[in-house]
């Protein structure tokens, strides 16, 4: 897969099959729309590709929106290649870019960079100067600019439809078991072991420690996880929150990987949400904590 990060494709990638859209979490419904413009592409024996944004759209607009993000850019390359695209487009989404008309957007990168045959979005697609641009402005410029849209029906699951915003609410009230069918894997958050208070390792179960950065923010509290690095892939628990029996003040994702005591720091690991056990809770001493945890990872490994 050749990775842009802008849309000058080279000639081999130009006059084919591309689908657009933030991708943020990529879950099934994202993964219908790759399918069928894949499906596509081998159909006509011609060059298929995914367009995406850099922020994601609506932080970029909303800088107080911080924890918003399904997966990371870094996950969503990961997670695309699995496709087996012949291209990744990353547009910087910023102040220039953003104030493109709707047409512009289509005539300068669609038609002129691009040169795309066929152009896939979701039915909700909407694009250019203040979000005017969306399907219908897409059917009004195909002839003009020699392309052909497709809309996706949009994936159920029942009677609600598959979106972003339905895995942000379903991770915020901790529903993990439910996320990981919508993707198709997994939710994870990664990123470099930080330092810590060492508190985890005075009492007995050493913690490897993840700020959570831009990603949506789980519920609090206790989770069976799968821990994943270069070098292993352990099972584990993990805490999200704010520690209030030490009275903490950051939020912080902490893990305990079984079999593993050695000192983690720097390295990036993946944290895999397999099922939330309990709310977080505030313990009158450090000796209800210890039994509680000793509980805790007897039903995480269960």
């Amino acid at each position: 897969m050749k990775i842009y990060y802008n849309p000058d494709l080279n000639k081999n990638h130009c006059n084919g099959v591309l689908a657009v859209g933030n991708f943020d979490g990529l879950h099934l419904g994202h993964q219908k729309v790759i399918k069928e413009a894949k499906q596509k592409a081998k159909k006509n024996k011609i060059p298929f590709g995914v367009m995406t944004f850099e922020p994601v759209p609506v932080m970029f607009f909303n800088k107080k929106i911080k924890n918003h993000r399904i997966n990371s850019l870094e996950q969503k390359k990961t997670q695309l290649k699995k496709f087996k695209l012949d291209f990744l487009i990353i547009i910087k989404f910023n102040k220039n870019f953003s104030s493109q008309s709707a047409e512009e957007f289509i005539k300068k990168i669609i038609f002129k960079k691009t040169k795309c045959k066929y152009l896939y979005v979701s039915k909700n697609f909407k694009f250019g100067f203040r979000r005017q641009g969306n399907i219908k402005t897409l059917k009004k410029f195909e002839k003009k600019y020699n392309f052909k849209n497709i809309i996706t029906q949009p994936f159920k699951k029942g009677k609600k439809i598959i979106s972003s915003t339905l895995l942000r609410n379903k991770i915020r009230l901790g529903k993990i078991d439910e996320v990981n069918k919508l993707l198709n894997r997994d939710w994870c958050i990664s990123g470099k072991v930080i330092k810590g208070q060492r508190r985890g390792r005075k009492i007995g179960f050493p913690t490897c420690n993840l700020k959570l950065r831009n990603y949506a923010v789980p519920r609090l509290g206790v989770y069976a996880v799968k821990v994943e690095s270069k070098n292993f892939y352990k099972n584990g628990i993990a805490n999200i929150g704010y520690r209030p029996t030490f009275n903490g003040k950051n939020l912080l994702l902490e893990t305990n990987i079984f079999g593993i005591n050695k000192n983690l720091y720097n390295k990036v690991i993946s944290v895999n949400f397999k099922k939330f056990i309990r709310p977080e809770k505030k313990f009158r001493n450090l000796k209800h904590l210890k039994q509680q945890i000793k509980l805790d990872i007897k039903k995480a490994k269960k």
